[in-house]
This record gives structure tokens, sequence and C-alpha cells, in this order.
């Protein structure tokens, strides 16, 4: 009835019933929208009052907790109100919740049902009111009532190999797998945001014959910061790492995530040092003009409202991420590794379960991985600046100075004119293409959601030479640690049956004699002989 009177009072009005169902579209998704941020805040106000006021050493925990003075004193009553309420506990709380935050979840759901009750409200409140009901459920389902103990971030001492760069800067790498004059392959990978050079494909490296090298970039990790950097100069670091560690032929760039974005910038500025690039989940600008509609918001539409929030301030205020920053990665503490990747695998409560049941999730709970990924991000950090952070954050979202569609292979057009068609058939040349001559293979995982798949797409239609090989079942992380599998697969896609290293180089040395110094022997030879007669 309701909905009839809507229509007819917009047909009445002028408006079209497909504009008008639109409108009440956006309303609604407005609304939704409002619900999930208001969600976020909550969940971040929570993690905030864990953090700093339900500690040992807080204000709170000293003067009121157990075994201060006002906690002794309350104590007795405490207890035995809780031993009169523990009847209703038996009924009413799930055996293995916190009861006191159970019965706060029992509270507001009582409060939202009864808002419920009152018809006045309009259709989407109505809604918002189911979905507020489903948000406090959700928040109780990945409620977790032990407080984990925040380890502290550990920083190494120092342990990588140095090059000096021209400008006078030092550059820290790693180099694993065969000797240089051994090698069959070398790979250069540049990492990803919040790593350093300890990440990369170590294994298969001696069976497939590979000489891998993994660097810090400005300001990660060992390597000195650099303010002025950009995606050409981060090419030009790559090109001298590679001269100075005597990698004289072509050599692979591996780009993995966010750290695509300097292969993206190898394959543009020295595209002549390169063999070809293998891409896993490549990122590129989420705001790239080429972008149609489809993929922006095939992109966008899997990225959760903290992560689009991250990336407008990087685009437009990158001066605030550093204070995010510091409250998670350079607060000192290593927090719970799910936390920690929430600005990429945020969940939401619409896709809750099918984060639960992912391969990310299992691998990231994994302590070996875990580790691992701890000892990273350790590395990573140990400078304790924001600044080349926030850094690499605005790299990823301005204007690169170049597009991917310069790297797609094509006829370089020749100029117009009698005189330069005159002067292409004297010279006899060939045609000459421009691009990136070589092949570039990219992996996705379809069920990526910190580079969704729609973003692939995108670098396939802007580059439809690029090999895409799509993952089913496989998240952002699956596919490219702890699989020796995985790196069978794509070893023996990039160089084809595992061969080993080269055989080592027994040549003997023969002192060779001057054909003057055995004529010289030879007449004094003679010469004895004359003598001896």
């Amino acid at each position: 009835m309701g909905g009839e009177g809507f229509r007819t009072a917009s047909a009445a009005a002028g408006v079209a019933p497909d504009k008008a169902a639109s409108f009440n579209d956006v309303v609604r998704e407005f609304m939704k929208g409002l619900l999930e941020m208001s969600v976020e805040f909550g969940r971040g106000c929570r993690d905030v009052v864990r953090q700093s006021l339900v500690t040992e050493d807080s204000f709170l925990i000293r003067n009121f907790g157990n075994d201060s003075y006002i906690g002794r004193k309350i104590k007795v009553p405490k207890d035995n109100v809780l031993r009169r309420l523990r009847l209703f506990n038996e009924y009413l709380v799930p055996e293995d919740k916190d009861p006191l935050h159970a019965w706060s979840v029992i509270l507001s759901v009582f409060l939202l049902a009864l808002a419920g009750t009152f018809d006045f409200y309009f259709p989407v409140d109505q809604l918002l009111i189911k979905r507020s009901i489903a948000a406090v459920l959700s928040l109780s389902i990945e409620y977790d009532t032990a407080i984990p103990v925040a380890k502290k971030v550990y920083i190494h001492p120092p342990s990588a190999d140095r090059i000096i760069l021209p400008d006078g800067r030092y550059m820290a790498y790693r180099e694993q797998g065969v000797p240089a004059d051994r090698a069959r392959f070398s790979i250069i990978i540049p990492h990803s945001f919040l790593s350093s050079r300890l990440s990369g494909l170590a294994s298969l490296l001696e069976e497939f014959g590979v000489r891998l090298l993994t660097y810090d970039l400005p300001g990660f990790g060992e390597s000195d910061p650099y303010p002025y950097r950009n995606l050409e100069s981060s090419a030009s670091d790559m090109l001298f790492l590679a001269n100075a560690l005597g990698v004289s032929d072509k050599f692979w760039v591996v780009g993995y995530s966010t750290g695509s974005v300097h292969a993206w910038a190898a394959l543009r500025y020295i595209p002549g040092r390169l063999a070809g690039a293998a891409m896993f989940a490549p990122m590129v600008n989420p705001y790239d003009s080429l972008m149609n509609r489809g993929e922006r918001y095939g992109t966008w539409e899997k990225w959760t409202r903290k992560r689009k929030f991250m990336y407008f301030l990087a685009r437009r205020f990158p001066k605030f991420l550093s204070y995010f920053y510091r409250q998670s990665f350079l607060s000192g503490k290593h927090g719970q590794i799910d936390q920690w990747l929430a600005l990429t695998l945020g969940r939401r409560v619409s896709d809750f379960l099918h984060y639960e049941l992912s391969k990310d999730r299992a691998l990231i709970e994994d302590p070996i991985y875990e580790e691992f990924w701890q000892r990273d991000v350790e590395e990573s950090i140990r400078q304790g600046n924001a600044k080349p952070f926030v850094e690499e954050a605005v790299l990823q979202v301005s204007n690169w100075g170049f597009s991917l569609a310069d790297l797609k292979l094509q006829k370089k057009q020749r100029g117009k004119g009698i005189l330069n068609l005159i002067k292409f058939f004297l010279s006899g040349s060939e045609e000459e293409y421009t691009g990136f001559l070589g092949p570039i293979h990219i992996w996705q995982g379809m069920d990526d959601k910190v580079v969704p798949p729609p973003m692939t797409d995108f670098v396939h239609r802007v580059l439809p030479s690029a090999a895409v090989h799509k993952l089913p079942y496989e998240g952002h992380f699956t596919y490219l640690y702890f699989c020796d599998e995985c790196h069978r697969q794509i070893f023996t896609t990039l160089f084809g049956t595992p061969q080993g290293p080269l055989p080592v180089n027994n040549t003997i040395e023969v002192e060779q004699t001057s054909l003057d110094d055995i004529q010289v022997q030879e007449d004094a030879s003679t010469q004895d002989d004359f003598k001896t007669d």
C-alpha cells in the first residue's frame, strides 16, 4: 500500500518509477553504509579501550582492579550478586561465552526489538533495525573473552649486505639461491607494503638454477630513506643493484601485491634489462582513468570502508596516515595478525562466514606463517619512521608518470608525410615496436579481497598479450607463501623443465710458450750440437 502510494505520487510529480526506485535504493545503501561504518567505529573504540585501558599498567586496573583497594572492598558484594545470577546464566548464556558480554548482547537485542515494534518508521529504518540486530549478533560471534598479551616488537641487530647507490644512499639486499656464476636465471623482487627483503620465493631455487635478489625499499629495513623518490628512481635503484651484483644477462622481475607497482615501473623504464615479468595479485592505481565503470566498481566494492578511507587519505590528506600507522604497526607491539590485516582483509557482516572459511584465514592463523610474518614486519619497521610508509602509500594512488597502456606491445607509428615515407623505404629498416617485448605472467586468486579479480581484468584488457592464470579458491597469500607445489608450477611456467645450476667450469689453465721462445730454445740447442761436434 505504502509502495503503491509512493509510485503514484512519483508518477504524478513527473518522476519515472525506475528513478524513484533507484532513489530508494540509494537511501537504502546509504543507511547500510552508515550502519557498517558505525559497527566499524564501535570495533575501533573497543580495540582502543582494550589496548589503552584494559591493561595491567593502566589507570583503571591499578585503581579499580581486583588487586586494588576499591576492588578488594567491592569483591564480596560483587561475588554475592554474581552467585545469584548464575541460575539465569545456566539457561540464557552459552557455556563458551563471557556472561558480562552475553548479557550486554541480550539487552541490546531486546532494546532493538522493542524499537522495532513501533510501526511509524520508514521501511528503511525497519531494515536498519534488522541489520543492527545482525551486527550485534555477529559481534558476539567474533568476541574473544581472552585478551591476548601484546607481543613487543623486537628490533634485530643489523645483518644485511649493502651497496652504495650513486647518490650516496645505502641499499640493503639479500641474495639466495645459486651463485652468480652458476645461475641459469636471475630474479629481482621489490617487496610489498609492510614487508622487507626477507620475503620472497625461497624454495626450489637450487632445482631450477635460480639466483634470487631481494632488497629493502628506501626507508624500509636497512635501506636509507629517499624523500624524493618516485617510480622512475625506483627502477633506477633496481637497475643499479643488478649491475653492482654482477647480473650481466637479462633478469626477471617479480611483483607481488603492492610491490607490483615497482615491477610495473621496471617494465616502463628499464625494459632492455628484463627477460620477463611475473605478477601475483598485481596492484594498480585504483584511481586509474583507464578503468571502465565495471572494473572500478568491482574493485572498490570488494574493499571495506576502512580500506577505502585509507586510500582517500593517501590521495588527499597523506599526512594523516602517520597517525593511523603509529596506532597500528608502528606502535611497538604486535597485534593479532588478523587485526593487523584489517586494512586489507577487513570483515563485513555480509562476508563474515566466507572469510572464516577462506584459505587466507587458515594461512594467517598458522603459527609458522605468523612467526615469518612478524619477523618480516619487524625488519620492515626497524627504523620506526612513518614517512617511508606514507610515501609508499602515496605512490600507489598518485600519478605514476606513465600508463599501463605504455607497456602494450604495438608497432611504432611512423611520422606522417612523404619525406618520412621515403626515409623509411630508403633505410630498409624493419618495423619498430613500442612497449614491453618480453613475456608477462599474472597469477590471480579468485577469492582475493586485497587485490580483487576485476583489477586483473583491467590489466588484461589494457595488456592483452599478458598471460593471466586464474586460481579458483585461492586468496591473496595462499599461492605465494609456504607452497612448494605452487612455486614449482610458477617456475615451470617461467623457465620450463628444471635443469639445476650451470655446471662448474673446471678448465685447466696451460701455460703457453710463445713461438719466439720456442725458436730461441731451438737455436740454442743447435749451437750446443755444433759445440759438441
